[in-house]
């Protein structure tokens, strides 16, 4: 959902500012193409061809994160979508509000606690159907996941959405005004700029920043998780940790309307400090070191172990970098 509007053109000289693109929806005939939905489904891929690459590196059988993914993906996206719908229901549900709008995921609004909340659920559905130890999958796919959100975010800019406050910072957003081409009505997710040449508004872009935190996130966790050989779940911790705390301080800055607790306090600085602690706990009383997968896991996969006689050979010859160092990401 985008930011509140700033009326009148931007008079400050420009310096540096970052402009932001002139349209999110591109048409092909009648069948539009949106840049949110696009770069959703491109964090899914890269989540997904790294979790695998990550499983398999830690012992794990070939195609089970494909096969955990069929369950935990829709999870994920139907869970980030109640939260959303929970904690902005008045966009929907409320005076002026649209409830058919609720359905369109494809314009934006997935909430990450949701997402991951459901998402674990699909996960543990798909993780009991492969044998496989629910902290194990969470470990191998973890750094996917923060860069699937970074990837996500890049739709955010697209539709001109979740920034801050005005500034005068040379990093500055441009926002534009952004209007239906056949009508001329306002209309800035599915719009296209009237004038690129002067924005509406400069404002802090507090989804970069929260994109530049992801990728920090992940680079951490992977050298954390080589340096350490975190098991047992403790990896999807710190990612969670990790996330969490750079995430309380990016909602302290944003402008965009929310659900206000507390007197008023955006609902997600309150869900990412309590998140934030739960982590923390986790990451102190797991179990130190790293989990093996258990025998039934390649039984109900068809393989044989890893160390194994027999046709996986060429597997554990694959891993033999990983047993002896971790250094595989």
């Amino acid at each position: 959902m985008s930011g509140p509007r700033y009326g009148g053109p931007v008079t400050t000289a420009l310096l540096a500012y970052i402009p932001s693109p002139d349209r999110g929806v591109w048409y092909v005939g009648p069948i539009p193409i949106r840049a949110y939905a696009l770069f959703i489904i491109l964090g899914i891929v890269v989540a997904i061809w790294w979790g695998e690459k990550r499983f398999v590196a830690r012992g794990g059988p070939a195609g089970t994160v494909v096969d955990v993914a069929v369950f935990a993906v829709p999870f994920g996206l139907v869970g980030g979508r109640l939260y959303h719908l929970a904690t902005d229901w008045r966009t929907y549900f409320g005076p002026g509000g649209n409830p058919v709008n609720a359905l369109k995921i494809w314009e934006g609004g997935l909430g990450i606690w949701g997402a991951i909340a459901l998402g674990a659920v699909g996960a543990w559905i798909g993780c009991r159907r492969r044998k496989v130890p629910l902290p194990f999958f969470a470990d191998a796919v973890a750094p996917g996941i923060v860069v699937a959100q970074a990837i996500g975010r890049l739709g955010n800019y697209f539709n001109q959405e979740l920034y801050g406050a005005p500034t005068t910072l040379p990093w500055g957003l441009e926002i534009y005004e952004r209007v239906d081409p056949a009508t001329g009505a306002s209309d800035p997710l599915g719009g296209v700029a009237v004038d690129t040449a002067t924005p509406i508004a400069i404002v802090q872009p507090t989804f970069l920043y929260e994109l530049l935190i992801n990728l920090a996130v992940a680079g951490l966790i992977v050298l954390a998780d080589r340096r350490f050989r975190l098991g047992h779940g403790r990896v999807f911790a710190l990612y969670v940790a990790g996330y969490t705390f750079g995430r309380f301080w990016i909602e302290i800055m944003r402008t965009d309307p929310a659900t206000r607790v507390f007197g008023d306090i955006r609902i997600n600085v309150v869900v990412a400090a309590g998140v934030f602690l739960l982590a923390v706990v986790y990451l102190v009383v797991a179990p130190r070191g790293r989990e093996e997968l258990p025998a039934e896991v390649f039984e109900r996969a068809g393989v044989e172990p890893p160390g194994a006689d027999g046709p996986a050979e060429a597997d554990t010859a694959e891993n033999a970098d990983e047993k002896a160092g971790d250094r595989t990401p």
